[in-house]
């Protein structure tokens, strides 16, 4: 996809953080399929651009989940205001709290 204008040829990072026994597991797979972790995700960004259908599937799947999740979290942070009312907080109380909440836990 390189124009003359040099567009594609530039290289960009990648990166994202995960726990350190999920980063072992990983590296063990990897080894034991043969794969590096640059090579797998080369072919995994390139499966997802290319609408690969085995991979499409995966990730309406994830889709699914991910829609699951966030309807429950909406529903208990809607419990959790009505809960919070009931002790007779504040509207700027309750969105203090939410907001400490959320620099605590970032993916509720």
């Amino acid at each position: 996809m390189a124009d003359s204008n040099g567009y594609g040829k530039q290289q960009k990072r990648i990166v994202f953080t995960a726990n350190d026994h999920k980063h072992a597991k990983f590296i063990l797979k990897l080894k034991y399929d043969g794969f590096t972790q640059s090579g797998f995700f080369r072919h995994i960004i390139d499966a997802y651009i290319e609408e690969n259908e085995a991979l499409r599937l995966f990730v309406e799947h994830i889709k699914t989940q991910s829609k699951t999740k966030k309807t429950k979290s909406r529903r208990l942070r809607e419990a959790g205001k009505s809960t919070l009312v009931d002790m007779a907080l504040n509207e700027g109380e309750i969105e203090n709290i939410f907001d400490m909440l959320a620099e605590e836990f970032p993916d509720l």
